[in-house]
This record gives C-alpha cells, structure tokens and sequence, in this order.
C-alpha cells in the first residue's frame, strides 16, 4: 500500500456523479457533418494534406503533425471533403481556427488499419513516432502531445491518473470498469517507454468500482493501485503528484523535473488503441449531464461532432438551460453557440438548468475574508492576484507566481462576494502572454535593424578604403608624371625635337652620320613607350620610367652634340 501524502487547500463540492456513471457508454451517431479542428491540443496546429472535394475514409490522416509540439489529425468517419475554412472552436473567447468539414456519406468505411502487435521489439523513437502519427494528445487536461510529453530522460516514476475530480463527470470512470484490460496494456506501454521502475495509478476512493476493476486488470503486475481520499483539485498534475509521492513541482518546473511523468487513463488506453490496434484517435468518451439532458451518461463521440447535433439526440430541452458548458462547472467554460464541434480535451458536456448550479450571485466588493488563500491548492494569494489583474499589474503577477494558478476554480467557489476571480485571472494570463509575444517580437526586430545597420557601417567602411586606395593610387601616379613636368607627353615631345635636329642636320648634309643611330634611338624610345603602358597595368612601370628617361636624355645628348659639331665645321668657312 503507497502512503497518501496531503496538498494545501482543496475543497469538496457537491459531487453529482451518479446521474451519469450508472449506465454502460454508449455509441454517439454519426453526424451528417464533421467539424474537425486543425489544433485540438497545445502546440502547432497540423497541416492539412487533403484538398477540396477529395474522399476520406475513417481514420485517414487529413492532417500531418508540424513540428515536434504538434500532432496528426484523422478523419473520423469516410466522407467528402467540403471546405477547409475558419470555424468557431471550443474556446471561452468564441475564438475561430482553420477546420477540414467532411460531409459523411453514411459508409463509415475505415482505412486498413496497421497494428504493431510485437512493439516490445520496437525502438523507443519509433514507438514516440506511432504515438505522434497516431495523433495522441493528453485527454484529461490540456491536450499536451503525448509523444513530447513521452520524451523525457531519467523517468523513475510513472503515475497514472485516474482521480477525474471535478464534478458532473464521470467519462474515466466508466473507461475504467469497462476497459481495464486495454487500460492495463497502454500502461505496459508507457511503462516501456518512460523506462519507469515505479507505476502509480490513482483513483479517489469515490469510484469503487472503478478502483476493483483496475486493481483485478493488473493484479499480476508490480503497479501500486492507490485509493485517494476524494477533494477537489486531487486531479490536478501537480496537486496528485504531492499526494502520492509527497514531492512538490518546482515554480516553473514540470514533472520531469522530479523524474516523474502522469498520463490520464483515457489516454493511456488511446496509446494503447493507436500501437496494439493501429487505431489513431478518432473518438473519446464524453460525459453529457445535467437537469437539461434527458439521456444522462457517456457516450463514445466522433471528434468533429457538432456540440449541437449531439444534445438533440440526449434529449436536450434548450428552453430550460441557462448555458451550455464544455468541462464541468469549475474549469469547464460556456461555449459562444452550439456549432462548436467535439475536440479531443472535450470531456463534459453540461447542460444545467436555471437553478442547478446555484442562483445567479450579483459580484460584490472584496471582504477581504482570506477564504480564497485557504482553499487554493498551490498555495498562492488569490485575493492580491485580482487587485494586480485589475490593475493589470503584470509584474506584480509574476512576483506573486500567476503561471502556478492551475485556474481550478477553488477561490471562486468559496468566495462571499461571488468574484469571478477566474476569469480575471486567465484574462490576465492572456495579457501577460500577449505582452510577451510583442515584446520578443521587438527584440527581434531591434536585433535585425542593429544588424542591417552594422552591415551598412561594414560596406560605407569598405567603399571609403576603396575610395582612399584609389586615390592613393593616383596620386602615386602623378608623382612619376612629375618627372616630365610642363609637357603634355614627354616621350613624343621628346622624339618631336629628336625630329627636328635631325631635320636641320639633314639639311646642314651632315646628318647621315648619325641618321642611323637616331633612328635606332627613337625606335628604343618607341618601345619603351609602350612598354610603359604595359607595366602600368602590371605595377611595374617604375623601372620602365627609368629606361625610358635614359634613352630620351641618351637621345637629347647625341643631339645635342651632333648639333655642337656642325657648328664647329661651319665656322672656318665663314
């Protein structure tokens, strides 16, 4: 026998269970239209990969997981594809998303299925990726992907969680005494993946029945079956954690933080289904209760089922209810219309009557009376956090731990003063994550424009080294023309007057000579003058310059004295 350990606060609600758990489940009828939501679970939304007009059949996947935080989504029953289009979803804001909409033809007629009967010889990736296609999410709480939630390294302890707490519903009960056995094998499987030494079921000891036929499905097993004492939130992560083992989840930890991981019972017995059968999730058991339901009990209901289409066939008297609430009367929410279509989270449908749950209350100023502080199971200061959340207070929320609120609805119940303090809390909680978004989505454009500034710096840098090396250059260049100064071209200049002595030597008759040598001269200076503008484009003008420069002053020189000498000759004859 596990020793039962205790949590802060809790509270003990009326129960209202046996107007639903008394019967067997039942089979929901297939609507005439399917509604089924791209995101049914925390994370990404999958991708469709079916297209208008195309024909599925039950169980084909119309969907693909995109990215690890996301799951597969399947067709629950054979139809055509009439629109991929945003639809209201089960949401409290009456928010819209994309759906596929399949108009079902009446042949509910399945695709082969591809059961894994040998998995024990699987890796464990291969069976986490079953587990993804198979489109697993958690189905007591959040809708967290099991295969991402699987994933974990140096698990000791698995807990299975089979308390379901909240009023009203009973949908794990009745899984529990009707599908032990399958039960009994989806955790064997998890066991197998998580490599857990020790298995933990938790029951509270108001489902006896319950409690017997698990116990008698795993009596050859070495898993604890724990009775809990009933008190509401027992079904919490976090708060059955405590009971059971006695540890406490860090602040902004999680489970396997501790070396432990929880499934709900639904869902281990959907792993179960999706790697034994070859059966991805389809349907789930949901609890229809109320004084507006004629036919109380749990029904098995296709995912996509219109919310509207399944209370008409439960008898539902709509002129008696007050609101329709998706969950139970604590964490549950009053869905905007009643085309909102069944989702994988949808445990509950509650129709209560005018009175059922108590007579509308008018909110009243805080008394200050601490009953909300004494009551809440994670310990916190439910009266500061509604003053900081009216006073949008964000900070503050964070000093006072908001994110640990598991939004039970413990505070508001006792409260005198029938403050809807949940509901300022999530509205909070979406304001603090929107905050939190714009402010990442700031850093990163602070982060792009310092980038796009750094690299408009790198290249005006790199244009003004050019710029400066070119001029550099020239002015170089316009040193070494120094040397010919006062002539536009020193080189023709040069063979210009070469030219002209010997033209008036020529005439003088005594210029052949040196006719000859001249010629020589200026076809050296012609070759050198193009060689000049060769090795200007090869960096090596420098040593033609001079070359160049010896054969003009050479040529001047013989010129020059050639010129000295007919002078001489002249003279006796004059």
């Amino acid at each position: 026998m596990s020793t039962i350990y205790s949590f802060h606060g809790g509270i003990h609600p009326a129960e209202h269970k046996t107007e639903s758990n008394s019967a067997p489940i039942q089979a929901a009828p297939l609507p005439p239209c399917l509604i089924v939501p791209l995101s049914q679970h925390i994370g990404l939304p999958a991708k469709p990969v079916v297209k208008v007009g195309q024909r599925v059949l039950k169980g084909e996947c119309i969907a693909m997981a995109d990215g690890h935080l996301s799951t597969s989504v399947h067709a629950p029953s054979s139809g055509y594809v009439s629109a991929i289009e945003s639809h209201v979803i089960a949401h409290p804001s009456g928010l819209s998303a994309t759906c596929i909409i399949i108009e079902t033809d009446g042949c509910d007629e399945a695709i082969a299925a591809t059961p894994h009967p040998d998995w024990r010889s699987y890796e464990i990736g291969e069976l986490l990726g079953i587990i993804r296609e198979q489109g697993i999410a958690g189905l007591g709480g959040a809708g967290f992907p099991s295969a991402y939630k699987l994933n974990s390294d140096e698990i000791h302890t698995l807990i299975i969680n089979g308390v379901e707490c909240e009023p009203y519903i009973t949908a794990d009960d009745r899984l529990m005494r009707e599908r032990s056995e399958l039960l009994e094998q989806g955790i064997e499987i998890l066991q197998h993946i998580t490599g857990a030494q020790t298995v933990l079921i938790g029951i509270e000891d108001n489902k006896p029945e319950a409690i017997e036929a698990v116990r008698t499905a795993c009596k050859h097993r070495d898993w604890a079956v724990v009775s809990i004492p009933t008190k509401y939130p027992s079904g919490g992560e976090k708060q059955l954690i405590e009971l059971l083992t006695g540890q406490q989840v860090p602040q902004a930890g999680i489970p396997a933080d501790l070396g432990i991981v929880c499934q709900n019972v639904a869902t281990a017995t959907a792993i179960a289904q999706a790697i034994i059968e070859g059966q991805p999730l389809i349907s789930r058991i949901t609890t229809l209760t109320g004084e507006c339901i004629t036919e109380k009990g749990n029904y098995e209901v296709r995912l996509g089922t219109p919310i509207k289409y399944l209370l008409e066939h439960v008898g539902y008297a709509r002129d008696q209810s007050q609101k329709i609430i998706m969950g139970g009367p604590l964490m549950g929410f009053t869905l905007p219309n009643l085309d909102v279509p069944v989702v994988k989270t949808t445990n509950c449908i509650l129709a209560p009557g005018d009175n059922e749950l108590g007579s509308e209350t008018r909110t009243q100023a805080c008394i200050r009376c601490g009953h909300c502080a004494e009551v809440c199971p994670a310990s916190l200061l439910p009266q500061q956090l509604y003053w900081y959340a009216k006073s949008q207070s964000h900070e503050q929320l964070k000093a006072h731990n908001l994110a640990d609120c598991i939004e039970c609805g413990a505070c508001a119940y006792v409260c005198p003063s029938a403050l809807p303090l949940v509901q300022f809390y999530r509205a909070a909680k979406g304001e603090i994550k929107e905050k939190s978004i714009e402010q990442r989505q700031a850093e990163i454009a602070k982060s792009r424009f310092e980038a796009r500034q750094a690299r408009l710096e790198r290249d005006a840098a790199e244009r003004e080294a050019t710029r400066a090396a070119r001029k550099a250059e020239a002015k170089a260049k316009a040193k070494q023309d120094a040397r010919f100064a006062g002539e536009e071209d020193p080189v023709q200049a040069a063979i210009e007057r070469a030219k002209a002595k010997k033209a008036r030597l020529q005439q003088s008759g005594e210029a052949d000579s040196v006719s000859s040598k001249l010629d020589e001269l200026k076809a050296k200076v012609e070759r050198a003058k193009f060689g000049l503008e060769q090795a200007q484009s090869s960096g090596k003008e420098e040593k033609v310059l001079t070359a160049l420069s010896a054969s003009v002053q050479r040529l001047e020189r013989l010129l020059a004295g050639e010129q000295a000498k007919q002078e001489q000759t002249q003279e006796p004859s004059e």
